[in-house]
């Protein structure tokens, strides 16, 4: 039987609505998580601040902590998280092949990342910038000095192709040297094996760190590059995707909203609707996204908020000694920002 032009339009529009309601993996991640007992986390090698394990194998940062609250939010214990460490170039690998659930690996979110990676990028939780650091005997000020110069950079990384850009724009000759991890890169730059290295201005200061005498380092002032740091899940969950998206927005909302680690239960004699429906008191939010009314109640009250966390691991009291600056809230001049959860 041959169908008409106009049946057959009608038959692929109606594939098409049926493949547009249907996600491929619906709830296949959380069905997977809840099935496993736990969140597993692509986290970086060694990038104090961010995620970075001590001697005994305890993991801090704030990827760490965001992992953390999507554990307590779907699981009831921010403890249930296994960090996987991953090299730059095996990051999507992993996130594509199912190793990982969440990749919270200091990433740049980018286009070439979100269209071609079968990734999709949650929510920005740190705006960073590339930068330059040498030694002080130098007396470089300025990367568009750096003509001539040996750096170190991490291949796989969207550094690699910044400093190509860079040095293309201004004129620039260098010779790159480059390494798969980030403990080699920062190792042969702190050896002298390269006059000058480039990464985010936050892996810089941590990279200082491991030197012998840090000040003997300086970060220059340029910053060449917008890095959106990013989490990461699989194309295709949509349900899994909401989860993690929302895990992290509750932490920035415990922070604009005044709600701690130590205060949540005594805030939960709040009067503010907001602050109410955060708690789990009102209007149970997480029927919404396939969680219990109280999961953001139990992000705030076993994690904290983001502010807490960027304190704790990035902050001016920390070895880091970043400040907030463009990652404050949208209130206080910042760029962060959770939607309304309501």
């Amino acid at each position: 039987m041959k169908l008409s032009q106009k049946t057959l339009a009608a038959l692929a529009v109606a594939a098409a609505a049926v493949a547009w309601s249907a996600p491929a993996q619906a709830g296949r991640t959380l069905n997977a998580v809840k099935s496993r007992g736990s969140v597993v986390c692509g986290v970086n090698t060694a990038a104090p601040g961010f995620s970075n394990a001590d001697s005994k194998g305890n993991w801090t940062g704030l990827d760490v902590d965001i992992c953390r609250a999507v554990a307590a939010a779907v699981l009831g214990d921010a403890r249930k998280v296994k960090f996987v460490p991953l090299a730059s170039e095996q990051r999507f690998t992993a996130l594509q092949s199912g190793q990982i659930d969440v990749l919270a690996r200091n990433t740049t979110w980018s286009m070439s990342r979100d269209a071609a990676q079968g990734a999709v990028f949650v929510a920005v939780d740190y705006v960073d910038g590339q930068g330059f650091m040498v030694p002080k005997k130098y007396k470089i000020n300025s990367a568009k000095k750096l003509n001539g110069a040996t750096i170190c950079v991490q291949t796989g990384t969207s550094s690699e192709k910044n400093l190509a850009d860079f040095a293309r724009a201004n004129n620039i000759k260098y010779k790159p040297v480059v390494f798969s991890t980030t403990e080699a890169t920062q190792g042969a730059f702190i050896s002298g094996r390269c006059q000058a290295y480039t990464t985010d201005r936050s892996d810089l200061a941590g990279a200082r760190l491991r030197a012998k005498n840090p000040n003997d380092y300086v970060i220059l002032p340029d910053t060449i590059s917008k890095e959106p740091l990013a989490m990461a899940v699989r194309r295709g969950d949509d349900d899994w995707f909401q989860i993690v998206r929302w895990s992290f927005y509750t932490m920035l909302e415990a922070e604009e909203l005044g709600v701690t680690k130590s205060n949540a239960d005594a805030m939960k004699k709040s009067q503010n609707p907001n602050v109410r429906r955060l708690l789990g008191l009102e209007e149970n939010m997480g029927k919404m996204i396939g969680l219990d009314k109280n999961w953001s109640y139990r992000i705030v009250k076993q994690v904290g908020n983001y502010g807490e966390s960027f304190e704790a691991n990035l902050g001016p009291k920390t070895p880091l000694g970043l400040s907030r600056g463009i990652n404050k809230l949208w209130n206080h001049g910042g760029v962060l920002l959770a939607p309304p959860m309501r």
